[in-house]
């Protein structure tokens, strides 16, 4: 989104772009969303719209897929993105004290960002990384036997978020 535009605005001709790339699919909703949110950092609540008129969709069934899958955010993420894993394994390993220390490291909650806009926290549930529970991902890349400590030092050292 460019800086000219207004608050909410949204770039109609990149997404009806996106969306004519993916026509000729059967049912390629997600596919363009995933497309959407590639190019402006989540999908914008005025997206919406325009992919339903484009679609032959309802507002209410794109909104229903951004919402269902929590991938899709309707707000840019930050700088940083910290995705914990919270599947049965890691919470089995530790992932649970892991959890609540993320979050009271960072001063957010699961599916926020820090007022200074460096770090999202996220939920995945499962990172293919079972046998190395319990496990994160920041900014892409996976990281297994997490300890407190461990998630102290990744973040430090890869995302500079001060305590």
């Amino acid at each position: 989104m460019s800086a000219a535009q207004p608050a909410g605005a949204v770039d109609e001709k990149r997404i009806l772009a996106i969306v004519e790339r993916h026509r000729h699919r059967d049912g390629p909703l997600i596919e363009i969303l995933h497309d959407v949110q590639a190019a402006f950092g989540c999908v914008p609540p005025g997206a919406v719209p325009v992919l339903a008129r484009s679609l032959n969709l309802s507002r209410a069934e794109v909104h229903g897929v951004v919402s269902f899958y929590h991938f899709f955010r309707t707000t840019p993420p930050g700088r940083h993105v910290l995705r914990v894993c919270r599947a049965e394994s890691c919470q089995a390993a530790g992932g649970v004290a892991l959890e609540r220390h993320a979050e009271g490291r960072l001063g957010v909650q699961f599916g926020e960002t820090t007022k200074d806009g460096r770090m999202t926290l996220e939920s995945v549930y499962c990172l293919g990384l079972c046998a190395m529970s319990p496990a994160a991902m920041l900014d892409g890349e996976v990281h297994g036997r997490l300890t407190k400590e461990r998630l102290d030092a990744l973040l430090d050292a890869g995302a500079k978020v001060k305590s």
